[in-house]
């Protein structure tokens, strides 16, 4: 089975991570290598994102596309990166996130694997 895993970082997580000393910084991020090379037999694709700020919205409700600097969302939360994963089921890339010592949120989405209609 297919899924992506979105990482989602808090405005309360990025602050932490800012105010950590580069040590501290560099330790967390190894933390984060590791996780990826213990689990790299099923990952598939990924990548980290850049900041929100560098993204351009498009929106398209209603009459023509109006297009925006800024993903402009209302929570307080960002999705700052991606991994493509195939593992055999659900509980399989749940014991794997139950890992993940990055950010604090990860939404597991499976991937439509059918056409598109």
């Amino acid at each position: 089975m297919k899924y992506v895993l979105l990482f989602v970082e808090t405005e309360e997580f990025a602050g932490e991570l800012q105010a950590m000393g580069p040590v501290e910084r560099a330790r967390a991020f190894e933390r984060v290598h590791e996780w990826f090379a213990a689990h790299a037999g099923k990952i598939t694709g990924g990548q980290k994102l850049r900041d929100p700020e560098t993204a351009t919205t498009v929106r398209l409700e209603g009459g023509e596309p109006v297009v925006v600097d800024g993903p402009f969302v209302e929570g307080k939360e960002v999705v700052s990166g991606y991994a493509e994963i195939e593992v055999a089921d659900l509980d399989e890339a749940l014991r794997m996130v139950r890992t993940w010592p990055g950010c604090p949120v990860v939404e597991i989405r499976p991937v439509e694997t059918g056409p598109l209609e």
